[in-house]
Parts: C-alpha cells; sequence; structure tokens
C-alpha cells in the first residue's frame, strides 16, 4: 500500500508544472501558447528569458528530487527510487490536470538521477559531454546518455529489478523525444 501511494504521490508531484506557474504568476501568459508550446524549461528561457529557464528547471529538477528522497526516506530500495522517479516523470509529461500535456521530462529526470546515485549521474554527464562534439546536438547527446543509462546502472552492479525500472523510464524519456528524434536523424521525412 505504501509503495502504491508514493508512486500515486509522485505521479501528482510531476503535474505541477513550473513553467506553466512561472509563466502565469510572473509573466502573465500562458507557456502553452507561447513558443513551442512546451511548459518546459527550455521553452521558457526561449520566451521568457534565462532566468524563466533557471526558475523553471530548478522548479522540475526539485520534483524528481523529492519523489526519489521520499522513497529513500521510505526505506525502499534502489528499484523503488527509480520507479517514483518513472512516475514523478510520467506525471510531467502526462499531467492528468492539464489533458495529458505536459513538458519532455528532462529537468524532472536530471534531479532525479542526481539525489539517486551522484557517482552514477556524473558517469552519465561525462557521456553526455564526450558524445555531444561527435553529434552537435544537446537532444541527441542528452538522449544518447538516456539510452545508455540502464547499461551504466548494471555497470554500477545494481540488480536486474533496478535495471528493468531503468529501462521504463528510458523508454519514457525516448518515447516523449521521438518526434524531435525522428526529425534530427531523419530530416525531411515525417
Amino acid at each position: 500500500m505504501t509503495l502504491i501511494l508514493l508512486l500515486l504521490c509522485s505521479y501528482l508531484l510531476g503535474n505541477i508544472l513550473t513553467g506553466s506557474i512561472i509563466s502565469s504568476f510572473f509573466y502573465k501568459k500562458n507557456i502553452r501558447v507561447e513558443g513551442s508550446g512546451n511548459p518546459g524549461a527550455r521553452n521558457a528561457g526561449r520566451v521568457f528569458g534565462k532566468k524563466a529557464f533557471v526558475a523553471t528547471f530548478i522548479g522540475d529538477a526539485l520534483k524528481g528530487v523529492l519523489a526519489v528522497c521520499a522513497a529513500k526516506w521510505l526505506g525502499f530500495g534502489a528499484d523503488v527510487e527509480i520507479l517514483a522517479l518513472f512516475a514523478v516523470t510520467l506525471g510531467h509529461v502526462y499531467p492528468l490536470f492539464l489533458k495529458f500535456r505536459g513538458g519532455m521530462g528532462v529537468s524532472t529526470y536530471i534531479g532525479g538521477m542526481l539525489v539517486f546515485n551522484p557517482l552514477l549521474f556524473l558517469v552519465f554527464m561525462g557521456l553526455y559531454l564526450i558524445i555531444y562534439p561527435f553529434v552537435k546536438s544537446f537532444t541527441l547527446a542528452g538522449l544518447s546518455a538516456v539510452l545508455l543509462m540502464p547499461i551504466i546502472v548494471l555497470a554500477f552492479l545494481y540488480e536486474i529489478p533496478v535495471f528493468i525500472a531503468a529501462c521504463l523510464l528510458s523508454t519514457l524519456l525516448l518515447f516523449t523525444h521521438w518526434p524531435d528524434l525522428k526529425q534530427k536523424i531523419m530530416p525531411g521525412k515525417s
């Protein structure tokens, strides 16, 4: 029962979209109709500037931090910590209260992975920095590192349930970014 409550609360926490709150409260605009229409940090920065980018990134990252910290505090293992991160990211990407139209989940993922295992997170960032010069795309480099995350989890000697949870999380982010990936990998094709 505690597990279900944790995952449900994590999902609902994900429904709080920092970009939407900041754009409405500080800029009196609806970010969902500005720029790309995405309520994430990247669009907030594009539309409202650096401060909005940083505030949105931190707010969305904190959701991942809170979900993973809650799982740790409740005494769950690494597999449930990743599942809590999956649930909060799912809530961010597909928020029930906003007709399932949310952000891309990257900031939430980054915050959660940082507190899940800081050393593993450093390896993730290292992969991103190694890949970026070859692909010259933040999206492709980041998603390549996300794709490799389950393998990194195994390399850190986590057990199979953690690997499966990491696969779920990586799949969610890759699915969310699929239209963007398709455009970058196969430009001109729809």
